[in-house]
Formats: C-alpha cells, sequence, structure tokens
C-alpha cells in the first residue's frame, strides 16, 4: 500500500513521458526511498540541459511526497515539499476539516512557483514540487514560472497521480499525526478537477500515473513517463 511522507522539514532538501492519457497503469509507492541523503542521477542517465520544474500533484493519500522524492533522486533534482510552504492559517484551516478556498491558496502557489524559481536560479539542475494543484487554474499559475525563469527554454511538467476515493480514504485513514483527516479528501475531490484534454493534448505538460499497484509498478510507470518528458538519454560511456 502506498505510503505517504509526513511534511518535510521547512528547508527542503537537497537531492544532489509515458503517454499521456490514456492512463499510465497502475500503482502504490510503499517503499519508494526514504532517504534525505544528497545523491546524484544515475551515472549513465543524460538529461537535456535546461530548466526543469517537477511539479507532482493529486489529492491527499495519492503518494505525492513518496513519487517526488523518487523522482528528486532519480534526476538529481531540489525536492520542494509542497505543504511546508502552507501559512499557519492554511493548516489550522485543514486540521479542524476547513477546506481551503481559492484566496487560501493564491498565495502558497505563487511562493511555490517563487520558491523554485529561486533555486534554479541559484544553480540547481532542475526542481520537484509537491503540489495539490486540484484545479486547472492553480496549476497555471505555477506554468507561468517558464515566462520568469532565466531558462527561455525553461520546461514545466506535472505529474499527476490519479487513485481511486476508496484508495485516498485508506492511505488517509492510516497516518498518524497528520493534519490531513479523511473528510478533508473528501472536500479535495469534490474540488478536483483532472487534468483535461487541452492539457494533456493541446499543452502537453501533464502525464497521468494510475497509483493502485506496487510501488515497483509506480516507480516504472513515472520513470518512463519523465524521462520521455525530460528527453533522458543513457550516455554510451
Amino acid at each position: 500500500m502506498l505510503q505517504t511522507f509526513e511534511p518535510a522539514q521547512s528547508t527542503p532538501l537537497h537531492y544532489t513521458s509515458a503517454p499521456t492519457p490514456p492512463i499510465s497503469t497502475p500503482a502504490t509507492p510503499a517503499n519508494a526511498s526514504e532517504s534525505t541523503n544528497v545523491t546524484k542521477p544515475a551515472s549513465d542517465m543524460s538529461i537535456r540541459p535546461q530548466h526543469n520544474i517537477l511539479i507532482v500533484t493529486g489529492p491527499a493519500g495519492c503518494g505525492k511526497s513518496t513519487v517526488a522524492k523518487f523522482l528528486a533522486e532519480r534526476y538529481g533534482f531540489y525536492y520542494i515539499e509542497g505543504d511546508d510552504f502552507h501559512p499557519p492559517a492554511n493548516i489550522e484551516k485543514m486540521s479542524k476539516n476547513i477546506p481551503l478556498t481559492d484566496a487560501d491558496r493564491w498565495d502558497w502557489l505563487i511562493t511555490l512557483r517563487d520558491e523554485a524559481l529561486n533555486h534554479l536560479k541559484s544553480g540547481v539542475h532542475g526542481v520537484v514540487i509537491t503540489c495539490s494543484a486540484l484545479k486547472k487554474k492553480y496549476r497555471d499559475v505555477i506554468r507561468t514560472a517558464r515566462l520568469y525563469d532565466e531558462d527561455p527554454n525553461a520546461n514545466v511538467r506535472f505529474v499527476y497521480l490519479k487513485a481511486s476515493k476508496e484508495v485516498l480514504l485508506q492511505r488517509v485513514g492510516g497516518r498518524q499525526g497528520h493534519y490531513m483527516k479523511d473528510t478533508m479528501v473528501l472536500s479535495q475531490l469534490a474540488a478536483l478537477e483532472e487534468p483535461g484534454e487541452d492539457e494533456t493534448r493541446k499543452l502537453h505538460d501533464v502525464d497521468i500515473i494510475d497509483v493502485s499497484g506496487s510501488a515497483k509498478q509506480v516507480e516504472e510507470l513515472v520513470s518512463a513517463a519523465v524521462d520521455k518528458a525530460l528527453q533522458v538519454s543513457q550516455d554510451s560511456s
């Protein structure tokens, strides 16, 4: 069963497409690496030289932190846990099962976008962010990062983790000491706007991954999708 991670420390950790719909299937990163050590991408992996922002999205319980940490370690990107940047007022509302409004989320989304840009400006090759990004307009806020980045070829890519309501509730219900409760999953699903064809086929910047299977299956599906999106190649040397 996919295990999500508790929010990381307030200082992000530095870890140093498959086809868009139909959905890549299945999975559940139950045991994806929990390491917080600095790592480097595999020596035989070559990534297109450009700035990359990967946003791992989906409702609570889908495994955003697990998948994002796996991707950060795979590519040597900087990891940003989006929940760490919620203001106290947002966390208090969620802990009381009060859904966040659009107004609650705007500054948070802009903060995440700017945090990614700041790290790219400091010299990292790519960042991976966890962010529920439930609505298209939320994803559009982060999409504007490519307009502000110093790299004219900056790549912004979303990895949407898809799971059934039953799976999400089961996973969130199994968490200990997390502010996100079962009822918040239901409110997130009510607000959710899954990526549609305008994003997957017109913008071509979203991969949809079914996270109902095993940890190994999720890693394989996500790797295939993001390798293709980042134009990853294997060095012959």
